[in-house]
């Protein structure tokens, strides 16, 4: 092939890079939620905290995420999503920091709501810019790599860790320089992080952004590495026909006055609340404890939280390769009845045990089919709501309020998740691992009639056949 064909048909190349080092902030988020899962009993010794207390712990950074979320996608409007980007990378090496060396509950509070500033405002970022240098015909793909960043991401902590543990002892034993190994779980966090910032210096800014701030030539530069020099100026134009002539893209683009919200963002709201509502970050972040409840050793806990973590890169694979031919909504379809059925099944496993000290006992039959079920709905939920949900978002908004539809939506994902991770162990303790399952089933089995009622396919259009 020619030079000159490869200026024409864009570089699939260029597109492949900018997108993975983008998606490092989904690798970051992933982490970040990921390493709380080794060190919850660390935190539950250092700082002498009961359930609540450690559940408030463990979810503040969920409030500083909605933070996060909300101020980058409506803040990236003014400023741009690259530059947003280097704010998570800051933020996420100040909290690895900073999550490490506290010495009180207040001040790793302080801490994990900074990183959850970087975690929100990395999720709703990464879709954004993807969606906006992708072309239509691979953006799915290109934008489910987040999702699989995000599950390297968790499975790399947890690999981090279990081998931290085991070199240790446990996670509240004495580690390197005399400092606990919990400790140490969160320092690790520091190498990608600081590998990311360093990384986005080479990457251009989304080319949407720059035609809606009057910087055409900047974009016709990105857009003629992206889809080729003779349709990006075409594309230049349909981007510019696509903004309100009279003013810069901003959040009140987003409302509705009868009804709030545009109904495009209610229902990016509907999806991203859902994505929590099935309880999917309680094995992530709660992972360790849920497997020891159930009789499992600390060591066997952690490396079923590998496997977890294994099978979710399988099944984001699967649909890395297949969304940009099947369509979402198929995959949201398929993955909440699979979560239903597999949910259900965990709810009755956990539904035939007994409580000896305090500690739930199966049979090795239900404890066996927990076991596979667990796996078997974080498959499902990998296959499914965990990426797709970020491939909508990040491409189902119109150009004029893309960064404020996410930012909305972002926060509501947000704070579901707060809710749901702050109240597991009360529920724990109060109704059982049973009802509590039960739950998360129902709001799966609800989602699939949300996403047939309500939930437009995206596949293949141009982000500027979006409408609000």
């Amino acid at each position: 092939m020619t030079d000159q064909s490869n200026a024409d048909s864009g570089s699939f190349l260029f597109v492949l890079v900018v997108s993975v080092i983008a998606t490092l902030g989904g690798f970051l988020f992933g982490y970040d939620s990921g390493v709380i899962n080794g060190t919850v009993e660390g935190l539950q010794t250092a700082f002498n905290s009961k359930d609540v207390g450690t559940g408030f712990s463990v979810s503040s950074m969920l409030l500083g995420s909605a933070i996060g979320a909300l101020a980058a996608g409506t803040l990236s409007d003014r400023f741009g999503r690259k530059r947003m980007l280097f704010v998570a990378a800051i933020l996420f090496i100040i909290s690895a920091w900073g999550s490490g060396i506290a010495s009180d509950s207040g001040q790793f509070i302080m801490y994990r709501l900074i990183g959850g500033m970087a975690v929100g405002a990395a999720s709703v970022m990464a879709p954004a810019y993807i969606s906006e240098i992708a072309p239509a015909h691979i953006r799915g793909r290109l934008a489910s790599i987040q999702q699989v960043a995000i599950i390297v991401g968790l499975t790399v902590a947890f690999i981090s860790n279990y081998f931290l543990a085991k070199i240790s002892g446990s996670a509240l034993a004495e580690l390197w320089g005399g400092f606990e190994t919990w400790r140490w779980m969160f320092w690790m966090e520091l190498i990608p992080a600081t590998i990311f910032l360093i990384a986005l210096f080479f990457i251009p800014e989304s080319p949407r952004f720059e035609v809606a701030n009057d910087k055409k030539d900047s974009a016709l530069k990105t857009l003629s590495k992206v889809i080729g020099a003779e349709r990006a100026a075409d594309k230049i134009t349909e981007i510019a026909h696509s903004l309100v002539a009279d003013h810069k893209p901003r959040l009140a683009d987003a409302m509705d006055k009868g009804r709030i919200f545009r109904p495009i963002v209610w229902v990016g709201i509907g999806l991203a609340v859902f994505q929590q509502l099935v309880g999917i970050n309680i094995v992530f972040y709660y992972g360790a404890v849920l497997w020891q409840a159930v009789g499992f050793a600390e060591d066997q806990a952690l490396l079923i939280n590998i496997l977890s973590g294994s099978l979710s890169i399988a099944a984001v694979l699967i649909t890395l390769s297949m969304i940009d031919k099947i369509g979402r909504k198929p995959f949201l379809v398929l993955g909440s009845f699979g979560m239903f059925v597999t949910l259900g099944l965990v709810a009755i496993a956990f539904g035939t045990g007994s409580l000896e000290n305090g500690t739930l006992q199966l049979s090795d039959q239900m404890a066996l089919l927990a076991l596979i079920s667990a796996n078997a709905y974080v498959f499902f939920f990998n296959l499914s709501w965990g990426p797709v949900m970020w491939v909508m978002l990040g491409e189902m908004f119109p150009n004029q309020f893309r960064g404020s539809g996410l930012a909305v939506a972002g926060f509501a994902q947000w704070i579901a998740n707060f809710c749901i991770s702050w109240s597991f162990l009360p529920l724990l303790g109060g109704i059982g691992l049973a009802a509590t399952y039960g739950i998360y089933a129902a709001f799966a089995f609800i989602s699939i009639f949300f996403v047939l009622w309500f939930v437009k396919e995206t596949k293949g259009k141009e982000l500027e056949e979006m409408q609000g």
